[in-house]
């Protein structure tokens, strides 16, 4: 089955493969927990505290797989792993829907974890990096379009909850999954070199007389302890870890606070998170214009602030209004600064050995993967609401925007 016309440059097919792979996955999983939040809360009793852990599984255990992906798709590719990770992604799903106990739980998203580890933003984004230079913030922010395309089905995830059960609902995700993305799958390759393309597609310069052969693109750049002995790699790894304080605990928990704050039906409270992907999508066409032209630390700063006022606004809301602000505000922030994150390290440590440069950055990351929505989680069971819990995620938001501001601009092209 051929998907793409065969004059379109490599490297946009991957991106559109990868785009409809993150869409599925952001539909099933990224945007959906929040809705089986609300339900297993409400049919299990499970505190909101133990359901965070379950949600902290994926970090967790893509944090410690990270180096040791980054450095195997670094030696060997991407297509294998991308394929076993579509599996196991729709297994852990099938998984789920037989679940009775928190024990059961935990190890199906265990399986989910694993599998989005393999096929998921981590990989997809290391392949994108290796066919995209010049056009690379373009190309990231492209790729990110699906995870924001497919959080527009979380109202329909929620309507098959409430219609038929989640039980039917993850069975069918599950289903869904293995069967949209194995094809997909194959369309992926490490890298432009293995296939006689080019990065960007473009004519390779020809060498000057007198000069020597120029090191090919993809063994230009940083060592992996090369760049862990610089500020960058650490200023990065923070910001992006402060950022998904926010994101990570509004993903979990924003619809429940929704509807047990403003008491609002699981549904209506999952069409204000889908006004964020909404306003996400914006931010990611934002991006696109913006990413490749100016100065990508700035934007990132910005956008640490507009979380934190979208967070107080959810905090504090009252009513539709500052419900929809804060979906523009976090929304926008999100599709915008997101993409940047894996395109700034690539522009500061280059291609050579991206993969587990970005491995060892999610061992960082993960403390703001995690630690936002248990800290909300808890902070909820604790006083009764989340008012207390995004407030004090807004101003851990609005401080790393500190990381981003010191932090010095790349030296040219990137290495």
């Amino acid at each position: 089955m051929r998907f793409f016309p065969k004059n379109v440059f490599y490297g946009w097919r991957i991106v559109a493969a990868g785009a409809m792979i993150n869409a599925l996955i952001a539909a099933f999983l990224n945007q959906s927990f929040g809705s089986y939040v609300a339900v297993l809360t409400e049919e299990k009793g499970w505190s909101k505290t133990a359901l965070s852990g379950a949600a902290a599984v994926r970090p967790v255990e893509a944090a410690f797989l990270g180096p040791v992906l980054g450095w195997t798709m670094d030696r060997f590719g991407a297509q294998r792993m991308i394929r076993m990770g579509v599996v196991m992604f729709g297994l852990g799903f099938m998984l789920l829907s037989q679940i009775d106990s928190l024990i059961g739980l935990y190890a199906a998203f265990l399986v989910i974890a694993l599998g989005s580890s393999f096929c998921g933003n981590f990989p997809l984004n290391i392949v994108v990096i290796h066919w995209f230079e010049r056009k690379r913030a373009r190309a990231m922010s492209a790729g990110w379009l699906g995870s924001a395309a497919g959080g527009l089905i979380v109202p329909l995830v929620a309507w098959v909850m409430h219609e038929y059960g989640w039980r039917t609902a993850a069975f069918i995700s599950g289903a869904v999954f293995i069967v949209a993305s194995w094809p997909l799958s194959k369309i992926m390759r490490g890298r432009p070199e293995d296939m006689n393309e080019t990065v960007d597609g473009l004519p390779p310069e020809p060498p000057r007389a007198g000069e020597p052969e120029a090191v090919p693109s993809h063994l230009q750049g940083s060592t992996a302890r090369e760049a862990l002995r610089g500020a960058p790699f650490w200023l990065i790894s923070f910001g992006h870890c402060f950022a998904l304080f926010a994101v990570i605990a509004v993903n979990v928990h924003a619809i429940a606070h929704i509807k047990e704050s403003l008491n609002y039906t699981l549904s209506e409270a999952a069409l204000y998170y889908t006004l964020v992907l909404v306003f996400q999508v914006g931010g990611i066409f934002l991006g696109w214009v913006l990413g490749d032209r100016y100065d990508k630390r700035h934007i990132a700063a910005c956008c640490m602030f507009a979380h934190m006022t979208g967070l107080l606004l959810l905090a504090y809301a009252t009513g539709p209004v500052m419900l929809v602000l804060f979906c523009a505000l976090h929304g926008t922030a999100w599709g915008l600064r997101g993409p940047f994150m894996a395109a700034m390290r690539a522009d500061y440590f280059g291609r050579k050995e991206i993969g587990l440069i970005l491995g060892l950055s999610s061992l960082v990351v993960v403390l703001g993967q995690v630690g936002g929505p248990m800290l909300a989680g808890m902070l909820a069971d604790l006083f009764g609401n989340y008012r207390a819990a995004f407030t004090v995620l807004a101003v851990l938001s609005g401080s790393g925007s500190a990381f981003f501001l010191i932090l010095k601009k790349p030296k040219a092209a990137g290495y």
